[in-house]
């Protein structure tokens, strides 16, 4: 049986090479955090934490999900941490991040929308005999009692905004909303939703029958391809600068010496 996630998938289709070194050689790398997944990760964390207080009924106020934040950054802070943009330092990526969760505070308290489950895990199967599993993990899981849906939240702190057209493309999210219908029934409704924190925007999309059964197909085609592999050549990008395997790839050690063609 292959177990795959979406980002199991997404690194393949990056980087074939980077694929191999993380998930069939298995090799752990120098650097395993750039600053900005260590700021993701706290964001993420600060979330859960906001979240599991409100079902708990134990409202945080701002000051203590602020302490929250700041403790857990300096807990999980390392100075190994890459800091690619060479104009920014830890304290301006620090900073932002208290922005974040002061804007999201301020526009979502008092958290009233019926959260269901925070860090869902899903196990998707794919395949005529189910031999293959898709795995993953909702941020958080809502039902809006208005529209009657289900609704997949997920949290970027990324720098860019997306396109209508990535948004319709995206896949992970789509692949969520298969394993909920799956478990609460294939005729509720799902509806798929963004927060991008630096730009203080939610965006909100659903995937008809027919998409979700396309994007089986497509991602059962992914996985024939990772499974017939043999070669797993390098794909030199603008996202070589953040992989953790720079140090070890054969692109950018030709890069420095000048013969990459």
């Amino acid at each position: 049986m292959g177990r795959y996630s979406h980002s199991k998938l997404s690194t393949f289709e990056q980087c074939k090479l980077k694929y191999k070194f993380k998930y069939v050689d298995k090799i752990k790398p120098e650097i395993e955090k750039t600053i900005e997944s260590h700021l993701g990760e706290i964001v993420h964390d600060t979330l859960e934490w906001l979240y599991t207080k409100v079902l708990e009924d134990k409202m945080p106020d701002l000051d203590n999900t602020i302490t929250f934040f700041s403790e857990k950054w300096q807990e999980k802070y390392n100075p190994e941490i890459l800091i690619v943009k060479k104009d920014l330092t830890e304290k301006d990526y620090f900073t932002n991040g208290i922005k974040l969760i002061l804007d999201y505070y301020a526009k979502h308290y008092p958290f009233k929308d019926n959260t269901l489950e925070l860090e869902k895990e899903i196990i998707l199967k794919l395949g005529e005999n189910a031999e293959h599993e898709i795995i993953g993990f909702i941020d958080r899981l809502a039902f809006n009692k208005e529209t009657q849906e289900y609704e997949i939240h997920d949290y970027k702190t990324a720098n860019s905004f997306p396109s209508k057209e990535k948004i319709e493309a995206d896949r992970q999210l789509a692949l969520y909303s298969i394993a909920i219908k799956e478990l609460f029934g294939k005729d509720e409704k799902v509806c798929l939703i963004w927060h991008y924190l630096n730009f203080d925007q939610k965006i909100c999309s659903r995937r008809t029958k027919e998409q979700l059964e396309k994007l089986k197909k497509e991602i059962l085609e992914i996985i024939k391809e990772i499974e017939d592999e043999k070669y797993f050549p390098y794909n030199k990008s603008p996202l070589c600068n953040w992989c953790e395997y720079k140090n070890i790839c054969p692109a950018c050690k030709n890069e420095k010496q000048g013969r990459l063609k």
